[in-house]
Parts: C-alpha cells; sequence; structure tokens
C-alpha cells in the first residue's frame, strides 16, 4: 500500500460520489448512509470546481494507487466576518482505518488552514466515535459543546460534539505536512 494525496479536480466528481457510498454505507458516523449525498456528477463537478479556485477552501483526496480510500475538505465563508474560520469534515474507507490516512489528510487540512491566515478550525464528530476524537485531540482539537440527537439514524438518536482547533494558541509545528 502506498498513499497519495493530491487537491481533488472536478474529473474526480464520479469516482468520488461512488466512493462516498461507500464510506457512507460502512459507518453511522456520517451525515449521509449509503445512498451517498444527493448530487449529480455535474454538480459535484461543479462543486470541486468552485472549492479549487478558492482561497479559503481545498478539498483534497487519499488514495491508493487510483482508488479514492479518503477525502477531506475544510471550506470557508467569504463574509469578512467569518474569513477567519474554517470548517472540516474528513472519512477513510474502512479497510484503511488505522492506517496513519486520517492523519496524513488531517496534517495537509491544517497546514492549508495555516497558509491562508484562517484562525480556527471546527468540525463536528458524533459523541460516541473515539477513535475520530482522538485523531481529533492529537491535532488539538477541543470539544466546546454537544448537540443532543444530532442524527436520527434508523429511530435511534446520536449525539454529536462540536470540536474547534485554535491556530492562534497552537503549536506552529502542529499540522505539517509528513510523508508516510
Amino acid at each position: 500500500m502506498h498513499i497519495t494525496y493530491r487537491e481533488a479536480v472536478p474529473s474526480d466528481a464520479a469516482q468520488l460520489l461512488a466512493y462516498l457510498k461507500i464510506v457512507g454505507g460502512e459507518s453511522d458516523n456520517l451525515t449521509f448512509g449509503s445512498d451517498g449525498i444527493p448530487v449529480t456528477v455535474e454538480q459535484e463537478e461543479a462543486l470541486l470546481k468552485r472549492i479549487g479556485e478558492s482561497d479559503h477552501s481545498r478539498f483534497f483526496l487519499a488514495l491508493d494507487g487510483d482508488r479514492i480510500v479518503g477525502n477531506a475538505c475544510v471550506d470557508g465563508n467569504g463574509n469578512p466576518r467569518m474569513r477567519h474560520r474554517r470548517n472540516l469534515a474528513i472519512t477513510v474507507m474502512r479497510d484503511y482505518w488505522g492506517r496513519h490516512i486520517g492523519t496524513g489528510l488531517m496534517e495537509r487540512m491544517i497546514a492549508f488552514t495555516r497558509e491562508t491566515g484562517a484562525e480556527l478550525l471546527s468540525l463536528e464528530v458524533r459523541s460516541d466515535n473515539e477513535r475520530a476524537k482522538a485523531l481529533y485531540r492529537k491535532f488539538g482539537f477541543q470539544s466546546f459543546g454537544t448537540f443532543p440527537d444530532y442524527f436520527k439514524i434508523n429511530g435511534a438518536y446520536f449525539d454529536v460534539d462540536c470540536m474547534t482547533l485554535d491556530l492562534r494558541r497552537s503549536n506552529p509545528t502542529q499540522g505539517t505536512v509528513q510523508n508516510h
């Protein structure tokens, strides 16, 4: 296994949507299930184009050969009152859990966020997803609250923890991209 990382481009849209159906079916930790996200390939291409041209958003892929095995997106708002903030979302295919792919994606997301001058990076994670929370804490994220009953899956409710990384206070060497 040799994992490479790169920015997503519009031509990745179809493969990315197929990947999201796979990871959505592997876990109930995401905001979507095995149906993936409700967009067309053309809509996903437009989104990837917009993100790629943005100065405050990025979409990265983790690849095993040509196969997408992880992805992460950091997205910001162009509003001057909110440019200091970014939101993060990340997924990794179950067969690749524990292989440091989440770490590789996080390093790239944090480095991009720092380079763009953002000060806060936020995410939401299911409260019982200890594996993901451990990854986020490793990078200095701290929980700042819980959103009760955020998910309703098959009639059961699940809470979500809100976490943030304050880049003004965190170690400046955290989040530097390492080769794995």
